[in-house]
């Protein structure tokens, strides 16, 4: 993650009237003029969304993706999971082999019930499933799910490809969980699209945004 946290750092202070806000008079080395955080495509989610693909601007061009997904909402309140696939080359089966591992904290609104745990049911050992990243998604009407997801050297024909996720979801059953999954597409081939959608009780999303950046 420093690599990540540096490169927000240097946005942050690229962004900065040092010398009008600050009276600064000095100068900041390394940090004039870069881009570190390239915004490649974002998707608005609107009622009757069931997948939302990103096939376009992904290329050799960056060494890491960062999905950020914004108040992901459910069309249905249930065993709603939200999840996500890539493939490879010009494919859209959406099926490549994954293994994860997977762990969340939780703690309820009644404050009944809080704690962590491993949960098998999130994780995948050479599976091509959609890999979940956050489990019952709630559906009420101030229920959603937000978070990042990092795919590190998608474009690699030499290693496999590694991913990390955290989110945060407001849970069906009223419910505060934040989940931490991490894993690895196991294929050489570069990862050329991507695809998010709801599983288990499935439905369609209604609302929330996703946003593709590449960290160059």
């Amino acid at each position: 993650m420093s690599r990540f946290i540096t490169s927000l750092s240097k946005v942050k202070a690229n962004s900065l009237n040092l010398a009008g806000t600050y009276g600064f008079s000095g100068t900041v080395s390394g940090l004039a003029d870069e881009t570190p955080l390239v915004l490649i495509q974002e998707s608005s989610i609107s009622a009757g969304t069931a997948t939302v693909s990103f096939t376009s601007g992904i290329d050799s061009t960056y060494k890491e993706y960062l999905f950020i997904y914004n108040n992901i909402h459910p069309a249905t309140n249930g065993e709603v999971d939200f999840s996500f696939q890539a493939d490879t080359g010009t494919n859209t089966n959406y099926n490549q082999t994954i293994t994860s591992t997977s762990f969340r904290t939780y703690h309820t609104e009644s404050d009944s019930t809080a704690g962590t745990d491993y949960r098998t049911a999130m994780d995948q050992a050479q599976g091509s499933s959609f890999q979940k990243l956050i489990d019952d998604v709630g559906g009420d009407n101030d229920q959603s799910t937000s978070g990042m997801l990092r795919i590190y050297n998608p474009s690699s024909t030499t290693f496999v490809k590694h991913f990390m996720a955290m989110s945060n979801v407001s849970g069906e059953s009223d419910i505060s969980q934040s989940w931490f999954i991490a894993g690895y597409f196991n294929t050489t081939s570069a990862l050329t699209r991507f695809q998010f959608k709801l599983v288990d009780a499935g439905g369609d999303m209604d609302d929330g945004t996703i946003q593709l950046f590449g960290v160059v």
